[in-house]
Parts: structure tokens; C-alpha cells; sequence
């Protein structure tokens, strides 16, 4: 999907968090549905997410949402 949208003349930025959304909604992969518990069993996530050209950043850790990668884009776009 986030290929799909490049070739379609969408933003980097944009098919970097698309395609970290379905990773992060797939339960077989370690990562948002899949990831590991902590010891009290709940869901504590980070991510990070980077503007290259800008070196704009944004990241989240320990948090309990379902797409922590749009969280953090959230982050750095209302934060730098």
C-alpha cells in the first residue's frame, strides 16, 4: 500500500506511516496487535517517526493506542 502510493506521486511521509499502520494491525508481527505484554499483561508501544528532508521528528514511548506511528507523527507535527 505505501508503495502503491508513491508511485501514485503521494508524500514519503505519508507511505512511511501507511505502511507502518498495517504492520501495526497485523497480530502475526511484534509490533502494535502482535507486540509483547508487560508483566501486568497490557500493550505499552512506542514509535518513531522521521522527515528526512526536514529532520523533522516525532516519537511516543509506552503509550496504549492502536496506530502509536500516527501518534507520533501527530507529535511532530504539532511539536516542531
Amino acid at each position: 500500500e505505501g508503495y502503491r502510493l508513491l508511485k501514485g506521486g503521494g508524500r514519503a511521509l505519508d507511505a512511511v506511516e501507511l505502511a507502518v499502520r498495517i504492520l501495526e494491525d497485523d497480530p502475526s508481527l511484534n509490533a502494535g496487535r502482535g507486540c509483547s505484554l508487560n508483566a501486568d499483561g497490557n500493550a505499552e508501544l512506542d514509535a518513531m517517526i522521521m522527515e528526512g528532508s526536514s529532520l523533522r521528528a516525532g516519537a511516543v514511548a509506552g503509550v496504549a493506542v492502536q496506530h502509536p506511528i500516527s501518534l507520533s507523527r501527530l507529535v511532530m507535527e504539532r511539536t516542531m
